[in-house]
């Protein structure tokens, strides 16, 4: 990775790890398709790592918040839904992985911009885990259908909740894309380099909570991805 190619990596994980710490998600949707366009080999390990990071953080903060019940529904789909990511990581070459994850973002916007909502039931979060799981293994975006069907909570529930949900899901992820060969050591030593980036957007988030409201936070997290997801596929097909 060159120099110019690390400081727009690292921009972006700041401002998405400010954006995680904020409405509960976004590192996915917000970093991934500039780690795509700087070095595709990366995704989704060094997302999914950085991931785990910032949402240890959130949800210590948060853990009052917690909702255990809907988080353990929500986890009972995340395991199987992390098997299937892993295989296709494992089968899926660079390029297909690359215009994968650029569709995710691009349907998790516009469902997020529809305002679709499922209700927090127990099907609804099994189903939403396990798309999740699957998602956010073999891309490093799982935010969006958890925000879906939980984005009914409010403050401090939405970011406890999908914290503490994301953390085992992240673990899972890490352990199911180490098996899978998907974790090597450029993968860890770039994680190690951005990960005081991921520590700084979270400081930016204590700040940026008292001035921004969640609705400019939403409608930024929705425009960057999508430029972010149509230079990745402009990308891939030149």
């Amino acid at each position: 990775m060159t120099a110019a190619g690390f400081a727009l990596v690292a921009v972006a994980v700041l401002f998405a790890a400010c954006l995680q710490a904020s409405i509960g998600f976004g590192m996915g949707m917000l970093a991934a398709p500039v780690v795509a366009l700087v070095d595709p080999t990366l995704v989704p390990g060094v997302i999914v790592l950085l991931g785990a990071m910032v949402t240890l953080v959130v949800t210590v903060r948060e853990r009052a918040a917690l909702d255990l019940r809907g988080a353990g529904w929500a986890l009972t789909g995340r395991v199987p839904g992390t098997a299937v990511g892993a295989l296709l990581v494992a089968l899926l070459p660079a390029r297909g992985l690359a215009l994968l994850l650029a569709g995710v973002v691009l349907a998790g916007v516009v469902l997020t911009s529809l305002g679709w909502a499922p209700r927090p039931r127990r099907r609804a979060l099994v189903t939403a885990g396990a798309a999740s799981g699957l998602l956010g293994t073999a891309t490093g975006i799982g935010g969006p259908p958890m925000a879906l069907v939980w984005q009914g909570l409010s403050g401090a529930a939405l970011r406890g909740t999908m914290g503490g949900f994301f953390l085992v899901g992240s673990v899972l992820s890490v352990g199911a894309l180490a098996l899978a060969g998907a974790i090597d050591g450029a993968v860890l030593a770039s994680s190690a380099w951005l990960a005081p980036f991921v520590l700084a957007g979270y400081a930016l988030s204590r700040l940026v909570n008292r001035v921004l409201d969640r609705r400019r936070l939403r409608l930024t997290a929705i425009t960057v991805s999508t430029l972010g997801a149509v230079l990745l596929i402009a990308q891939q097909l030149t």
